[in-house]
């Protein structure tokens, strides 16, 4: 019963686990590995979930300690190179480049944060309230907004050095 419980509940709300292993990785296989190893947590730390706060807190937050781990523990790889993520895709010339570029910018800026400030602005990117925010990252709803301005101020200008 409680097998079928967990699959459910990690099938319902998988896009949550997508989108911290897509804020966290750059390649498909490492957002693959890192995919399993949340859910492998999940599947851990199930058994002790009591309901106290929304699934989808709990999950927001096994997935992002799992990602800031596995971010750390990569991090330390030497034989780990970082490869420019590079556009091959043909586009009419018509085309307004502008939003992708802008986009870019953004994903290379976040890209340069650490995990913590990683984990603060995907929630802030998926319109999660401070409350929230506070709730699934583990500091005070005050703490999250000084952190916020400071990784916006930080944003602004990693995305003017580009």
């Amino acid at each position: 019963m409680e097998n079928e419980e967990f699959l459910k509940t990690v099938i319902k709300n998988q896009g949550i686990i997508h989108k911290v292993c897509g804020m966290y990785c750059d390649t498909s296989e490492d957002r693959e590995d890192l995919f399993q190893e949340i859910v492998a947590q999940l599947w851990r730390s199930f058994p002790s979930f009591r309901n106290e706060s929304k699934v989808s807190t709990w999950m927001y937050r096994v997935s992002l300690n799992t990602a800031i781990t596995h971010f750390k523990k990569n991090k330390r790889r030497p034989d780990r190179d970082t490869i420019d993520r590079t556009n091959f895709q043909i586009i009419s010339e018509e085309y307004d480049h502008s939003y992708e570029d802008n986009l870019k910018l953004l994903y290379n800026a976040v890209s340069k944060l650490t995990g913590i400030e990683k984990s603060i602005t995907l929630l802030y990117l998926e319109e999660k309230k401070y409350e929230e925010i506070a709730e699934i990252v583990g500091i005070t709803q005050n703490y999250v907004r000084v952190k916020m301005n400071r990784i916006k101020a930080k944003l602004k200008k990693l995305m003017g050095e580009a």
